[in-house]
């Protein structure tokens, strides 16, 4: 028996389209009806179009952002957010001006990116975001996130050269921006995995009645910690060795068909 189905956006949510299909949408509702709560799980902020498939999926419910350090109730806009130490923001920041790598700061409600790039500018129109270089530390509010844009292949070698002690760092891609990994930094033992368990502590579901549908590796640890681990057909060799199941890609109904299964239990 499902309660609680946890989605990721990119790669699960949304395919290389860009956007949520309709079939995906009238499978969520099939779901939503039943009582079953349906919380979206992902790297992207709590703002822009992500939270608005959020309040969509459950509009009074609660959803995991920032690959876990806001965890938002929609609604009344209560968050559980955990903010990356000061000190590690500044090194990060000195890192990206010094190596002219892209990096992306967040807090619960805005972002800040310098550097203006073509993937910088092509991330912002992802998010739904009007797209304004600007300092990064003149970002106002409480640094929850730290993001590195990178190219595929490179992450292995920005992880080593980068300042993250003390950090946690959870690699994710988009099927709509195949050229770039995303290197979500998040303060020490901050992951999808600790943020879906304060969901399920705040509905008082199970965790053996919990089911997570993701394809990245930044998934792994939410898929580890749920009774009913699911990986898309596009899903990354970390996902998939975190899933007892495995459905379709997320360009031919992988989505639909793990919310199928999460209603046959």
């Amino acid at each position: 028996m499902v309660d609680l189905i946890c989605i990721d956006v990119d790669g699960t949510l949304v395919g290389s389209s860009g956007v949520v299909g309709d079939e995906v949408w009238a499978a969520a509702e099939r779901v939503r009806v039943t009582g079953r709560r349906l919380a979206v799980c992902s790297g992207r902020p709590a703002f822009g179009v992500t939270r608005g498939y959020a309040e969509r999926l459950d509009p009074d419910g609660w959803h995991v952002f920032q690959n876990g350090a806001s965890v938002v109730h929609v609604e009344s806009g209560e968050s559980h957010s955990r903010p990356l130490p000061p000190s590690a923001v500044t090194r990060l920041v000195e890192r990206a001006r010094a190596t002219g790598r892209v990096l992306e700061l967040y807090t619960d409600t805005t972002y800040a990116v310098e550097r203006d790039t073509p993937v910088a500018r092509r991330h912002a129109e992802l998010l739904g975001l009007p797209y304004h270089p600007r300092d990064l530390l003149s970002l106002a509010g409480t640094v929850v996130r730290a993001q590195w844009l990178v190219a595929r292949g490179a992450e292995e070698e920005a992880v080593l050269a980068e300042p993250h002690d003390g950090l946690t760092i959870g690699a994710s891609v988009a099927p709509v921006m195949p050229g770039t990994a995303f290197l979500n930094i998040t303060p020490a033992g901050v992951d999808k995995g600790s943020a879906v368990l304060a969901v399920a502590e705040a509905y008082g579901v199970p965790l053996d009645r919990v089911m997570m549908v993701g394809d990245g590796a930044n998934d792994a640890s939410a898929l580890r910690v749920v009774g009913v681990p699911v990986a898309m057909g596009n899903a990354e060799p970390e996902a998939i060795a975190a899933a007892r199941y495995r459905v379709a890609g997320v360009d031919a109904g992988g989505l639909v068909e793990a919310l199928a299964l999460a209603m046959a239990g």
